[in-house]
């Protein structure tokens, strides 16, 4: 019996066919011809494992733009003869969802499943992600949903206990030249490039093989009769933009980046990253203020200088403006990479926030509050307090902390920069201290 959803409404009357692009027409007919991604279709991948063992469920497809998310879920419903259906997130709304659930639901009782296929699944709301869940728990539904956005950050937890995510990756240069070949095959034809401007062409797709097959397909147009360098594919060609989300996974991830090279006493690859989120559109004040916030985090009192350099910058910038500014930003961030480290501040500060929590409201001893009226006075405020000022070598070693609460240590200052100066202060007057009995 035919399909009864076979047709979509509204289509084309028969006829000889509009042009396509060539990423269409070099779509790939089966899980076998997808380049890249081994780590998920490989015989002993995840999909390799669920279609050997006829056992596939429903799927979240995790990655970047251009690297089969759509092909694979199309060809994952030819391969398990299941009618595949596909919206989009982004022009679906609870009609149109109501719908497609009717529909599956109907076919589901003559005897075939769907493959429903979600692209932009992060961009349903949770209500929306919601409704899928009893569609998928009685099987009226085989979800494969796609997304370029984390699904711990964008998706239902219900969803994704359901569901089994997948990453996949961004094409390396090995795949995308993989994939020129083919392309060269299908057109019948070389790519009028260089050695060098092919590697270039490459390198502008950044790991997005639909972007490359577009680049190709405008090489192609041109008719060139004799080959392309690198200088003159960059005057006709623009390179791919770089995938950067200023509120999404991406943003989060360099700014990572940057943060641990600077930890690690890597300049070089603090700018690099740098770079990467200047070039990407980030706000530069985003960035002043957490390479401040590295300077008091992981350098501190390390080197005192560090968050005056910050700082300094920071207010070069705002004079300057953009993109004179950002030098003095790369500046601060090399300052950063090799100053001595230490998060002993850091590291003393959480301590006490800890034990601030867990002590409650104890009070502070008498003999450090103040003292403003005579019933203060006679409830034993300031009683025994020692001006440090009148004691020897500045110091008096009476207590500071709550009466019902032993001595905390919550600072240890490394054997770095000047830090090392520090830790001899703090051990001379501890030892001050354990002389004068506390």
């Amino acid at each position: 019996m035919a399909d009864l959803f076979d047709s979509a409404p509204g289509q084309a009357p028969a006829g000889k066919p509009g042009p396509r692009p060539l990423a269409d027409l070099m779509r790939p007919q089966s899980l076998g011809e997808v380049i890249g991604q081994e780590q998920v279709l490989g015989p002993d991948a995840p999909l390799g494992v669920m279609l050997e063992n006829g056992s596939l469920g429903s799927l979240i497809l995790w990655g970047p733009p251009g690297v089969g998310k759509t092909t694979i879920a199309r060809l994952l419903a030819a391969e398990t003869d299941l009618h595949f259906v596909q919206i989009s997130a982004i022009f679906t709304g609870v009609p149109e969802l109501r719908k497609v659930f009717d529909e599956a639901r109907m076919r589901h009782g003559n005897g075939r499943g769907t493959l429903l296929f979600v692209d932009e699944i992060h961009r349903f709301n949770k209500a929306q992600q919601d409704g899928f869940l009893p569609h998928m728990e009685d099987g009226t539904i085989l979800l494969v949903g796609a997304t370029t956005e984390n699904p711990s950050f964008e998706l239902n937890a219900a969803l994704l206990s359901r569901a089994q995510v997948l990453v996949l990756e961004r094409l390396g240069n090995g795949d995308l030249e993989r994939l020129a070949q083919r392309a060269e095959k299908m057109l019948d034809r070389a790519l009028p490039l260089t050695g060098e401007a092919r590697e270039a062409l490459l390198d502008m797709a950044d790991g997005d093989g639909r972007a490359l097959l577009n680049l190709i397909e405008q090489v192609m147009a041109w008719k060139a009769e004799t080959k392309l360098d690198p200088e003159a594919l960059s005057k006709r060609l623009m390179k791919r933009a770089s995938v950067y989300d200023k509120n999404g996974e991406e943003h989060y991830n360099l700014i990572s980046a940057l943060h641990k090279s600077v930890r690690g006493s890597d300049p070089d690859a603090a700018l690099y990253w740098f770079a990467r989120m200047l070039k990407g559109g980030e706000d530069p004040r985003y960035l002043a203020r957490r390479i401040t916030r590295m300077a008091v985090e992981d350098i501190g009192l390390a080197d005192p200088q560090a968050q005056a350099q910050c700082l300094q910058a920071w207010e070069t910038y705002e004079r300057l403006g953009s993109p004179e500014g950002e030098l003095a930003l790369a500046q601060a961030l090399v300052y950063l990479a090799l100053a001595p480290k230490s998060n002993a501040a850091y590291v003393a500060y959480k301590t006490a926030m800890r034990e601030a929590g867990r002590t409650g409201s104890l009070p502070p001893p008498k003999h450090i509050r103040n003292a403003p009226t005579k019933l203060m006075k006679e409830q034993g405020y300031g009683a025994g307090y020692a001006y440090d000022h009148d004691g020897e070598d500045g110091f008096s070693g009476q207590n500071y902390f709550p009466e019902e609460m032993p001595r905390m240590a919550a600072y240890f200052p490394v054997e770095r920069g000047f830090e090392r100066e520090l830790r001899k202060r703090l051990d001379f007057f501890a030892k001050l201290r354990a002389k004068r009995g506390d």
